[in-house]
C-alpha cells in the first residue's frame, strides 16, 4: 500500500494475510496481547511498526523470524522471545512441520502496522 512514495500504515492488519487462528488477550490504551498460530506454509509479511515494539513468545512450534536495518535471522524455540524493536522491518514464519502458536505483546503506544509490500 503506497500512497506517492510513501508506506501506508494501517490500524488493523488482520485482513493482509492468513493465520491458522488469532486471539486478542488484553488489549489496553498502548498495549495489546494476542495470540497467532501459523500452519507450517503461512507467514506474517515484512513490516514495521512506527510507535511499537514486538515481543514474540513461543508457546508451540518453532519460529524463523527475519528482520532488516540491520538485517539478522533469529530462530525460537518454545518458551524463548525476541523483540523486534519500533521502525524494524521484520517478517514471521513458521519454522516447523506443526503448528507455531505464539503470543505477540505490542507496545508501549499507538499501534500501526506499515506493509512492506
Amino acid at each position: 500500500m503506497k500512497a506517492e512514495g510513501k508506506l501506508e500504515a494501517v490500524k488493523d492488519a488482520s485482513h493482509l494475510y492468513e493465520v491458522e487462528r488469532r486471539a486478542r488477550h488484553a488489549e489496553r490504551p498502548g498495549f495489546r496481547i494476542s495470540e497467532l498460530q501459523l500452519s507450517p506454509s503461512q507467514t506474517v509479511p515484512w513490516h514495521f511498526h512506527t510507535n511499537i515494539s514486538d515481543t514474540f513468545y513461543v508457546l508451540e512450534g518453532k519460529m524463523r523470524l527475519f528482520l532488516q536495518d540491520p538485517k539478522e535471522e533469529v530462530r525460537l524455540g518454545v518458551g524463548e522471545s525476541y523483540v523486534a524493536k519500533a521502525g524494524r522491518p521484520h517478517l514471521v514464519t513458521n519454522a516447523g512441520e506443526t503448528s507455531l502458536t505464539f503470543l505477540i505483546l505490542q507496545g508501549v503506544g499507538e499501534y500501526d502496522y506499515v506493509p512492506l509490500v
